[in-house]
Protein backbone atom coordinates (compact mmCIF):
# COMPACT_ATOMS: atom_id res chain seq x y z
CA UNK A 1 0.00 0.00 0.00
CA UNK A 2 0.99 3.78 -0.41
CA UNK A 3 2.00 5.59 2.88
CA UNK A 4 3.50 8.76 3.79
CA UNK A 5 6.68 7.58 6.04
CA UNK A 6 8.77 10.26 8.10
CA UNK A 7 12.54 9.62 6.59
CA UNK A 8 13.63 11.44 9.73
CA UNK A 9 12.55 13.56 12.10
CA UNK A 10 12.78 17.02 11.19
CA UNK A 11 11.19 19.21 8.82
CA UNK A 12 8.14 18.42 6.40
CA UNK A 13 10.58 17.17 3.04
CA UNK A 14 11.41 14.52 5.19
CA UNK A 15 7.64 12.95 4.32
CA UNK A 16 8.29 10.34 1.50
CA UNK A 17 5.70 8.40 -0.15
CA UNK A 18 6.93 4.36 0.09
CA UNK A 19 5.27 1.61 -0.70
CA UNK A 20 4.98 -0.88 2.69
CA UNK A 21 3.16 -3.91 3.29
CA UNK A 22 -0.58 -3.78 4.15
CA UNK A 23 -2.20 -4.31 7.74
CA UNK A 24 -3.96 -7.12 8.59
CA UNK A 25 -6.36 -6.59 11.34
CA UNK A 26 -5.92 -8.61 14.67
CA UNK A 27 -8.34 -9.71 17.36
CA UNK A 28 -10.83 -6.96 18.19
CA UNK A 29 -9.35 -4.89 15.09
CA UNK A 30 -10.94 -3.91 11.83
CA UNK A 31 -9.13 -2.99 8.59
CA UNK A 32 -10.14 0.31 7.43
CA UNK A 33 -9.01 1.40 3.48
CA UNK A 34 -8.60 5.43 4.23
CA UNK A 35 -10.36 7.56 1.68
CA UNK A 36 -9.47 10.88 3.92
CA UNK A 37 -7.36 11.65 6.57
CA UNK A 38 -7.46 14.46 8.36
CA UNK A 39 -4.03 16.91 9.18
CA UNK A 40 -3.91 18.25 12.69
CA UNK A 41 -1.05 20.36 14.66
CA UNK A 42 -0.30 17.40 16.92
CA UNK A 43 0.75 15.75 13.15
CA UNK A 44 3.64 18.22 12.44
CA UNK A 45 5.45 18.42 15.86
CA UNK A 46 5.44 14.64 16.51
CA UNK A 47 7.23 14.69 12.78
CA UNK A 48 9.90 17.37 13.85
CA UNK A 49 10.92 15.33 16.88
CA UNK A 50 9.13 12.27 17.17
CA UNK A 51 9.41 12.64 20.90
CA UNK A 52 6.13 11.12 23.21
CA UNK A 53 5.04 8.27 20.81
CA UNK A 54 6.89 4.96 20.27
CA UNK A 55 6.72 4.36 16.45
CA UNK A 56 6.97 1.31 14.53
CA UNK A 57 9.16 0.24 11.37
CA UNK A 58 7.40 2.97 9.03
CA UNK A 59 6.58 6.25 11.24
CA UNK A 60 3.87 7.19 9.58
CA UNK A 61 1.57 10.48 11.16
CA UNK A 62 -1.83 10.94 11.17
CA UNK A 63 -5.00 10.00 13.56
CA UNK A 64 -7.85 11.36 11.38
CA UNK A 65 -9.52 8.73 9.58
CA UNK A 66 -13.10 8.32 7.39
CA UNK A 67 -13.11 5.33 5.27
CA UNK A 68 -14.40 1.76 4.50
CA UNK A 69 -13.75 -0.76 6.63
CA UNK A 70 -12.26 -3.90 4.03
CA UNK A 71 -12.32 -6.77 6.87
CA UNK A 72 -12.80 -7.08 10.20
CA UNK A 73 -10.73 -9.30 12.55
CA UNK A 74 -11.96 -12.68 14.74
CA UNK A 75 -14.76 -11.32 17.89
CA UNK A 76 -15.25 -8.22 15.93
CA UNK A 77 -19.63 -7.77 15.79
CA UNK A 78 -19.26 -3.83 15.59
CA UNK A 79 -18.66 -3.29 11.79
CA UNK A 80 -18.84 -5.16 8.56
CA UNK A 81 -16.87 -5.08 5.32
CA UNK A 82 -18.58 -2.25 3.68
CA UNK A 83 -19.18 0.27 6.52
CA UNK A 84 -18.44 3.25 6.41
CA UNK A 85 -16.58 4.82 9.50
CA UNK A 86 -14.52 7.95 10.84
CA UNK A 87 -12.32 7.94 14.22
CA UNK A 88 -9.23 8.84 16.09
CA UNK A 89 -7.42 5.26 16.15
CA UNK A 90 -5.03 4.10 18.86
CA UNK A 91 -3.79 8.21 19.76
CA UNK A 92 -2.05 8.95 21.30
CA UNK A 93 0.39 5.94 20.22
CA UNK A 94 0.96 5.22 16.05
CA UNK A 95 -1.90 5.61 14.11
CA UNK A 96 -0.75 5.53 10.25
CA UNK A 97 -3.43 7.88 8.93
CA UNK A 98 -1.36 8.72 6.13
CA UNK A 99 -1.70 5.55 4.74
CA UNK A 100 -4.51 3.53 2.04
CA UNK A 101 -5.19 1.46 5.23
CA UNK A 102 -4.92 1.31 9.04
CA UNK A 103 -5.33 -1.36 11.43
CA UNK A 104 -7.51 -0.79 14.99
CA UNK A 105 -9.14 -1.49 17.43
CA UNK A 106 -13.17 -2.04 15.96
CA UNK A 107 -14.31 0.38 18.96
CA UNK A 108 -11.86 3.68 17.45
CA UNK A 109 -14.06 4.00 14.96
CA UNK A 110 -17.74 5.13 14.49
CA UNK A 111 -20.06 5.07 11.49
CA UNK A 112 -19.83 7.96 9.40
CA UNK A 113 -22.29 10.82 9.52
CA UNK A 114 -24.47 10.09 6.50
CA UNK A 115 -24.47 13.62 6.14
CA UNK A 116 -21.18 14.37 5.36
CA UNK A 117 -18.67 12.67 2.48
CA UNK A 118 -15.00 11.41 3.89
CA UNK A 119 -13.76 14.54 3.17
CA UNK A 120 -15.50 16.46 5.57
CA UNK A 121 -15.77 13.46 8.15
CA UNK A 122 -11.98 13.16 8.37
CA UNK A 123 -11.83 16.67 9.22
CA UNK A 124 -14.13 16.07 12.74
CA UNK A 125 -12.36 13.14 14.90
CA UNK A 126 -9.51 14.72 16.58
CA UNK A 127 -10.64 17.87 16.85
CA UNK A 128 -14.27 17.40 17.93
CA UNK A 129 -13.59 14.57 20.20
CA UNK A 130 -11.09 17.11 22.06
CA UNK A 131 -14.02 20.00 22.00
CA UNK A 132 -16.06 17.11 23.40
CA UNK A 133 -14.30 16.16 26.17
CA UNK A 134 -13.07 19.12 27.12
CA UNK A 135 -16.85 20.67 27.07
CA UNK A 136 -18.77 17.91 28.35
CA UNK A 137 -16.42 15.01 30.23
CA UNK A 138 -14.13 17.49 31.79
CA UNK A 139 -15.89 20.77 32.05
CA UNK A 140 -19.58 19.10 32.11
CA UNK A 141 -21.61 22.38 30.08
CA UNK A 142 -24.69 22.98 30.52
CA UNK A 143 -27.45 25.19 29.38
CA UNK A 144 -27.19 29.23 30.34
CA UNK A 145 -23.32 29.26 31.07
CA UNK A 146 -21.00 31.41 29.61
CA UNK A 147 -17.88 29.73 27.17
CA UNK A 148 -15.19 31.25 26.06
CA UNK A 149 -13.18 29.20 23.22
CA UNK A 150 -9.89 30.79 22.34
CA UNK A 151 -8.44 30.45 18.84
CA UNK A 152 -12.64 30.04 18.30
CA UNK A 153 -11.96 29.77 14.01
CA UNK A 154 -9.03 26.93 14.63
CA UNK A 155 -9.46 23.38 14.18
CA UNK A 156 -10.63 22.81 18.15
CA UNK A 157 -11.91 26.14 18.62
CA UNK A 158 -14.52 26.13 15.31
CA UNK A 159 -16.05 22.60 17.01
CA UNK A 160 -16.10 23.61 20.61
CA UNK A 161 -18.13 26.76 19.62
CA UNK A 162 -20.82 24.56 17.55
CA UNK A 163 -20.70 21.80 20.49
CA UNK A 164 -20.78 24.80 23.49
CA UNK A 165 -24.01 26.01 21.26
CA UNK A 166 -25.65 22.94 21.26
CA UNK A 167 -25.59 22.60 24.86
CA UNK A 168 -27.02 25.59 25.46
CA UNK A 169 -24.13 27.54 26.20
CA UNK A 170 -23.81 31.11 25.86
CA UNK A 171 -20.33 31.63 23.52
CA UNK A 172 -18.02 33.86 23.27
CA UNK A 173 -14.75 33.34 21.36
CA UNK A 174 -11.67 35.31 20.16
CA UNK A 175 -10.36 35.45 16.59
CA UNK A 176 -9.20 37.62 13.96
CA UNK A 177 -11.86 40.20 12.59
CA UNK A 178 -11.98 38.83 9.20
CA UNK A 179 -13.38 35.49 11.20
CA UNK A 180 -16.08 36.98 13.38
CA UNK A 181 -18.79 36.59 10.79
CA UNK A 182 -17.80 33.24 10.37
CA UNK A 183 -18.36 32.17 14.03
CA UNK A 184 -21.39 34.25 14.40
CA UNK A 185 -22.90 32.11 11.66
CA UNK A 186 -21.53 29.13 13.86
CA UNK A 187 -22.63 30.16 16.82
CA UNK A 188 -21.22 32.43 18.92
CA UNK A 189 -23.36 35.00 21.29
CA UNK A 190 -20.13 37.16 21.00
CA UNK A 191 -16.42 37.99 19.10
CA UNK A 192 -13.72 39.39 20.47
CA UNK A 193 -10.71 40.22 18.35
CA UNK A 194 -7.40 39.69 20.00
CA UNK A 195 -5.51 41.86 17.73
CA UNK A 196 -7.50 44.98 19.13
CA UNK A 197 -8.47 44.16 22.68
CA UNK A 198 -7.83 42.18 25.84
CA UNK A 199 -10.13 39.75 26.03
CA UNK A 200 -9.75 40.21 30.00
CA UNK A 201 -10.79 43.50 29.66
CA UNK A 202 -13.99 42.61 27.41
CA UNK A 203 -15.37 39.82 29.13
CA UNK A 204 -16.28 38.46 32.59
CA UNK A 205 -18.20 36.18 34.27
CA UNK A 206 -17.42 32.78 32.29
CA UNK A 207 -18.03 29.49 33.67
CA UNK A 208 -15.62 27.72 31.24
CA UNK A 209 -12.63 28.93 28.86
CA UNK A 210 -11.15 26.55 26.47
CA UNK A 211 -7.79 27.48 25.71
CA UNK A 212 -5.72 25.81 22.64
CA UNK A 213 -3.17 28.92 23.19
CA UNK A 214 -1.26 28.56 26.70
CA UNK A 215 1.32 30.58 27.04
CA UNK A 216 -0.34 34.08 28.99
CA UNK A 217 -3.23 32.90 27.58
CA UNK A 218 -3.49 30.46 30.50
CA UNK A 219 -2.94 33.02 33.38
CA UNK A 220 -4.79 36.01 31.39
CA UNK A 221 -7.81 33.58 30.81
CA UNK A 222 -8.24 32.62 34.74
CA UNK A 223 -8.91 36.57 35.52
CA UNK A 224 -12.12 36.15 33.57
CA UNK A 225 -13.66 32.95 35.02
CA UNK A 226 -16.31 33.25 37.97
CA UNK A 227 -15.51 31.68 41.17
CA UNK A 228 -15.74 27.89 40.79
CA UNK A 229 -15.37 28.11 36.96
CA UNK A 230 -13.19 25.86 34.77
CA UNK A 231 -10.56 26.43 33.02
CA UNK A 232 -9.42 23.21 30.18
CA UNK A 233 -5.99 23.62 28.71
CA UNK A 234 -5.28 21.88 25.57
CA UNK A 235 -1.27 22.79 24.66
CA UNK A 236 -0.19 20.47 27.41
CA UNK A 237 0.29 20.12 31.34
CA UNK A 238 3.44 22.74 31.78
CA UNK A 239 0.31 24.99 30.57
CA UNK A 240 -1.62 24.62 34.07
CA UNK A 241 -1.48 27.21 36.57
CA UNK A 242 0.75 26.29 39.53
CA UNK A 243 -2.41 28.45 41.41
CA UNK A 244 -5.81 28.05 39.80
CA UNK A 245 -7.29 31.10 42.18
CA UNK A 246 -10.49 29.60 43.30
CA UNK A 247 -11.59 27.38 40.06
CA UNK A 248 -10.88 24.25 38.59
CA UNK A 249 -7.79 23.71 36.23
CA UNK A 250 -7.49 20.97 33.74
CA UNK A 251 -5.13 19.75 30.92
CA UNK A 252 -6.87 17.54 28.35
CA UNK A 253 -5.20 14.80 26.29
CA UNK A 254 -7.86 13.75 23.87
CA UNK A 255 -8.16 9.45 23.72
CA UNK A 256 -10.11 6.82 21.26
CA UNK A 257 -13.88 7.38 22.23
CA UNK A 258 -16.54 5.47 20.59
CA UNK A 259 -19.40 6.92 22.83
CA UNK A 260 -17.87 10.49 22.01
CA UNK A 261 -17.74 10.06 17.97
CA UNK A 262 -21.49 9.12 18.15
CA UNK A 263 -22.44 12.03 19.88
CA UNK A 264 -20.68 13.75 17.36
CA UNK A 265 -22.17 12.12 14.95
CA UNK A 266 -25.51 12.75 15.99
CA UNK A 267 -24.99 16.50 16.55
CA UNK A 268 -23.86 16.67 12.77
CA UNK A 269 -27.31 14.93 11.76
CA UNK A 270 -29.05 17.24 13.37
CA UNK A 271 -27.29 19.92 11.88
CA UNK A 272 -25.84 21.55 15.19
CA UNK A 273 -22.03 20.98 13.80
CA UNK A 274 -20.14 21.22 10.40
CA UNK A 275 -16.68 20.51 10.32
CA UNK A 276 -15.15 23.56 8.15
CA UNK A 277 -12.34 22.24 5.80
CA UNK A 278 -9.83 25.07 4.69
CA UNK A 279 -7.87 23.17 2.29
CA UNK A 280 -7.88 19.76 0.49
CA UNK A 281 -5.07 17.95 -0.30
CA UNK A 282 -3.79 14.88 -2.40
CA UNK A 283 -2.04 12.50 0.27
CA UNK A 284 1.33 12.82 -2.19
CA UNK A 285 1.07 16.33 -0.93
CA UNK A 286 1.26 15.71 2.63
CA UNK A 287 4.62 17.92 3.42
CA UNK A 288 2.90 21.22 2.11
CA UNK A 289 -0.44 20.28 4.13
CA UNK A 290 2.03 20.76 6.98
CA UNK A 291 3.71 23.98 6.26
CA UNK A 292 0.28 25.60 5.51
CA UNK A 293 -0.69 24.15 8.67
CA UNK A 294 2.19 24.94 10.78
CA UNK A 295 2.03 28.83 9.51
CA UNK A 296 -1.37 28.97 11.93
CA UNK A 297 -3.78 30.45 9.48
CA UNK A 298 -6.60 28.00 8.26
CA UNK A 299 -9.96 28.06 9.28
CA UNK A 300 -11.07 24.91 10.08
CA UNK A 301 -8.97 21.82 8.76
CA UNK A 302 -6.51 20.82 6.36
CA UNK A 303 -7.75 17.23 4.80
CA UNK A 304 -5.63 14.41 2.61
CA UNK A 305 -7.38 12.68 0.38
CA UNK A 306 -6.55 9.23 -0.06
CA UNK A 307 -8.41 7.66 -2.42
Amino acid sequence: MRAIVVNEWGGPENLVEREIDRPEPGLGEVLVRVHAAGVNPVDWKTRESGALIAWGEHPIVGWDVSGTVEAVGPGVTLHSPGDEVYGMPHFPRQAGGYAEYVTAPARHFAAKPAALDHVQAAALPLAALTAWQALVDTAGVRAGQRVLVHAAAGGVGHLAVQIAKARGAYVIGTASEGKHALLRELGADEVIDYRTADFEDAVADVDVVIDAIGGDYTGRSLKVLKAGGHLVTLPGPDSLPADPQGVHASWVLVEPDLGGLREIAALVEQGLLKPLVDTVLPLEQAAEAHEIGAQGRTTGKIVLTVV
